[in-house]
């Protein structure tokens, strides 16, 4: 069976197994990945990714010349884990949920340029993702960006959440050519979290 189709059914396997944490019955494609990724470049620096999945982002991430040490894979399904840290061994694939970013040391305490997020923000309570956002933020330069992208209609993190957490999410684009269609949003940090 040649890749892209034993992708997608590993991924459909997946999502039948559980669809609130996989929330889709494909992997990205193509379009998605070079729009969420299409600011990344070499000199952006390490870069975190969420929720890889089968690995449609990370290709398009090593395409635009990130390194495979520069990459921190996390992903919280086993069966993606195991067959990414197979297909990119220089890269450090962490089994772990999102939430947890904050506790893991990555890139010897060099902070990432940007984190590139596969996550279904939009079936995700919002406490959980507020925590998803500070371990992303806490891990990235100041002027570090937080790629997302999203099936639904608007930005996928509540505007409280966006608020409370000094971000600004920006509207990058969207594309049809994905099963579904999908938009991609840059988040930055404008101030510190308010209290």
């Amino acid at each position: 069976m040649n890749q892209p189709i034993a992708e997608t059914l590993s991924f459909f396997q997946a999502w039948l197994r559980s669809p609130r944490r996989v929330a889709a019955i494909a992997p990205s494609g193509r379009a998605l990945a070079s729009l969420i990724t299409r600011e990344i470049s070499r000199d952006t620096g390490p870069v975190i990714e969420l929720g890889p999945g089968t690995g449609a982002f990370t290709r398009a991430l090593l395409a635009r010349g990130i390194r495979q040490e520069d990459l921190a894979l996390i992903e919280a399904g086993s069966e993606f884990a195991v067959v990414l840290q197979a297909r990119y061994p220089g890269a450090r694939t962490l089994w772990m949920d999102a939430a947890r970013l904050r506790t893991v040391e990555l890139f010897e305490g060099r902070p990432a340029g940007a984190v590139v997020s596969g996550l279904p923000l939009l079936s995700i309570a919002p406490r959980k993702v507020m925590a998803i956002l500070i371990g992303a933020f806490d891990k990235m330069r100041p002027d570090g960006a937080f790629y997302q992208f999203t099936y639904g209609p608007r930005c996928p993190v509540p505007s409280r959440v966006l608020d409370h957490l000094g971000l600004t999410a920006e509207y990058m684009g969207g594309t049809l050519a994905n099963l579904p269609p999908a938009a991609v949003y840059r988040l930055r940090k404008t101030a510190g979290p308010r209290s």
